[in-house]
């Protein structure tokens, strides 16, 4: 998966007698910060970013500037700034404007009581912050498994905001059925994430799939679809032939060859309705996307939302890179049950298969899911939905929103639920039962998501993620806004207005 270098330096006293006697312990201190990061922070696919400690600790200018210049050669697009003694706190300026501005920073100190290394941090970083600058801080003993996952979520936070930068979103279609909350808003991504869009109209699609999809390429795919799920593929004649199918993975081949064309890291399908009544559903190659497997092996989760849901797609590109490159789901807020506090959230398009039985092996997921005729109340075109319940455990629910041009992220710790098989039958008669659900239960009332959430589409990751996502925000100067409990104290910047 894709990432940015990580640099480490740390500042020290520019008394000659001083740091003669501590910067061996000092460098013995950052190397074993960068231990643990190299580590604990892997991939899901086992690659891990690039982890540059400067050469020397930081006595003076000159050697700011030249650890800066080191880092900064090196690709360095996040700093960790160590604190173990007191340090002359001017000397993080020729560091950090070398380095390049607009670098996250993390200040990062011992708790150490021999030498006022906090000290040094709060002098150091409040320097920063006197400038504008948003920075975070940690402080505690490096064995602490505590201080290590805020460490491990900050680096996540900057992995994120600094990978996304100057990468390009394929919006194919423009946005669909005129949601609004799904258009492309070009100045505030920019601003705070760095990150453009190009529009390409879905013509293009369907001339790649008549003149350069490999035929061949596509009878594999369908050949291991037909493997992997047998007489769950539910053939009506009609809406869901082999032909259809077939139509659909020639799709999935065509987006990934204009991706790669293109140079787009993600994007998104308007589907409807051009598509949806000429061609065929995005369900299948959507799905398919986003799973992190395809007929040719282990790949890449490569984010596409469906609708061509900008927001979306920018919320799902940032939770991959949060989470080491799981895939994202992607829900509409479909049905609230007020009698068992209970959400059934699903959607024609975009549930990764992974999400079945949330394993890397594509048997173990597809064992759970049916393929269903579309619906042809909805989708002439014909092809499959996609349908299965999402594996039980843990997640976090999130979504950028924008206010009067200005981004935020919802975000709300929840659960997807085991409910029982004949009991998710008469849930999902009452929405769509030939599509993929989550039984979702929230840290959150429902008035409150209902009075706060931005839009109809909600996207979600295993596990608690809410410190990195709020991290993240904070880095990018997106306003983060937990749902539910919480105990983050809103930072300086935010509290300045």
């Amino acid at each position: 998966m894709r990432g940015t270098p990580i640099g480490i330096a740390m500042l020290n006293d520019e008394r000659e007698h001083v740091w003669r006697q501590n910067n061996p312990a000092n460098m013995q201190v950052v190397n074993q910060w960068a231990d643990v990061i190299r580590k604990e922070l892997k991939n899901v696919d086992g690659s891990a970013p690039e982890v540059v400690i400067g050469s020397k600790i930081i006595t003076g200018v000159r050697v700011a500037q030249e650890v800066g210049e080191e880092l900064h050669r090196a690709g360095c697009r996040s700093a960790v700034m160590c604190y173990n003694v007191w340090n002359f706190p001017f000397l993080v300026w020729p560091f950090i404007n070398t380095l390049g501005p607009g670098v996250p920073v993390l200040s990062l100190s011992n708790n150490n009581g021999e030498f006022p290394g906090n000290v040094g941090l709060l002098a150091t970083d409040g320097a920063l912050r006197q400038a504008g600058v948003r920075t975070h801080r940690i402080t505690g003993d490096m064995d602490d498994p505590g201080v290590q996952a805020q460490l491990l979520d900050w680096l996540r936070a900057a992995q994120a905001v600094t990978t996304i930068r100057n990468e390009v979103y394929g919006l194919y279609g423009g946005h669909s059925m005129g949601m609004e909350t799904g258009y492309w808003h070009l100045t505030p991504m920019l601003k705070c994430l760095g990150v453009t869009c190009r529009q390409i109209d879905q013509l293009w699609l369907l001339k790649v799939m008549e003149n350069e999809v490999d035929d061949a390429d596509v009878e594999a795919g369908f050949a291991w679809l037909t493997e992997l799920l047998g007489e769950r593929i539910l053939y009506d004649g009609k809406m869901l032939t082999p032909e259809t199918l077939k139509t659909q993975v020639r799709l999935y081949c065509a987006l990934n060859l204009v991706n790669e064309d293109k140079g787009f890291d993600f994007c998104g399908l308007k589907g409807q309705r051009e598509l949806t009544e000429h061609v065929c559903l995005g369900d299948v190659p959507e799905m398919m996307m986003n799973d992190p497997y395809d007929w040719n092996g282990p790949k890449d989760a490569v984010v596409c939302s469906t609708e061509a849901d900008s927001n979306a797609a920018v919320t799902m590109q940032l939770l991959k890179y949060v989470t080491g490159g799981l895939p994202a789901l992607f829900m509409d807020v479909r049905l609230y049950h007020p009698e068992r506090d209970l959400w059934d959230w699903c959607n024609s398009g975009n549930h990764a298969s992974w999400y079945a039985a949330q394993s890397f092996d594509a048997a173990e997921n597809y064992e759970k899911i049916t393929f269903h005729p579309a619906l042809e109340y909805y989708f002439k075109a014909g092809g499959a939905s996609v349908e299965f319940d999402a594996a039980p455990g843990p997640m976090t629910f999130c979504r950028v929103g924008i206010w009067d041009e200005r981004p935020y992220m919802v975000i709300v710790r929840g659960e997807s639920l085991d409910l029982p098989r004949e009991e998710t039958r008469k849930l999902a008669a009452e929405t769509t039962p030939t599509w993929p659900h989550v039984w979702a239960k929230l840290e959150c009332s429902f008035e409150e998501f209902l009075n706060i959430f931005p839009c109809n589409h909600v996207q979600g990751v295993p596990g608690d993620r809410v410190r990195a996502l709020t991290m993240a925000c904070e880095i990018a100067g997106i306003k983060p806004i937990v749902l539910g409990p919480s105990e983050r104290p809103a930072p300086i910047w935010e509290q300045m207005g």
